[in-house]
């Protein structure tokens, strides 16, 4: 059940990190320490995939919108990459837990000797208590060797660290039954199946500030479910949905593992 879970994957979108002026939102992200610091006080062991680096960097040098030229957008990465990882190591340091960057390629998790160092490190920094926080390199990233987006990238992870749960959090409550912007559209509680329906449902691209979008969700459940892993979607703009998880078993949407 995702209630009991206890290793967990937290990805967290652009949208839910910056201002609409793609600028820092201290505030918020000085709240999501808080929780996930909070849970790891239960014994839950966490790994925070953050989006944002490029959204940072675009705030940082005051663009008015994110460039599309790939060297714009690495560019772009390195400067707000260190950015954000400095304001996390600040914030976590403030209730005692150490941060690690671990910036990821797609041919890295596709190399049998690789994927296993990778699974090792993770596991060494759960020993010592220390909260990954992994974005994809994009300095040096091209299409051949990239995830394309977070979503996919935090089930990839879920099950390099074998997971129990993967939560997305997002700038939506949850998988809707229709169109969001329809009066009468309801969040579904709970998914037992991705499938050609769910899909044609999904709408488009995600916000201007983030590269995903609902179906980038569906593609990163598909991978963690057919691993038996649960993923829940849930609101990301309120932090203390997490607690809602674990708290009340009931908020956003859960997309349920396949069971073996």
């Amino acid at each position: 059940m995702a209630d009991e879970a206890n290793r967990i994957v937290v990805k967290v979108g652009t949208s839910c990190l910056t201002h609409e002026n793609g600028k820092t939102n201290i505030k918020r992200i000085e709240k999501l320490v808080r929780v996930l610091s909070d849970l790891m006080n239960t014994g839950k062991q966490i790994v925070l995939v953050s989006s944002g680096a490029i959204g940072v960097g675009v705030g940082r040098l005051g663009l008015d919108e994110k460039p599309s030229e790939t060297r714009f957008k690495q560019a772009l990465a390195a400067i707000g990459q260190s950015s954000l990882m400095s304001i996390y190591d600040k914030f976590f340091g403030e209730y005692g837990y150490i941060t690690a960057q671990v910036l990821l390629t797609k041919y890295v998790l596709d190399n049998g000797e690789r994927y296993e160092n990778s699974r090792n490190a993770f596991n060494t920094m759960f020993e010592y208590g220390v909260i990954p926080i992994v974005n994809e390199n994009d300095v040096i990233s091209t299409h051949e060797i990239e995830f394309g987006d977070n979503d996919r990238l935090s089930a990839y992870v879920s099950k390099l660290v074998d997971a129990d749960l993967l939560v997305l959090m997002s700038d939506v409550e949850g998988f809707y039954d229709k169109d969001p912007s329809e009066k009468d559209a309801k969040v579904i509680p709970v998914i037992e199946k991705i499938d050609a329906a769910l899909y044609a449902r999904a709408g488009g691209a995600g916000s201007n500030r983030g590269t995903g979008g609902m179906k980038t969700k569906l593609m990163a459940g598909e991978i963690v479910n057919d691993a038996g892993i649960d993923m829940i979607l849930i609101n990301g703009k309120n932090p203390d949905n997490l607690y809602k998880i674990f708290d009340e078993g009931s908020v956003g949407t859960l997309f349920k593992g396949k069971r073996k």
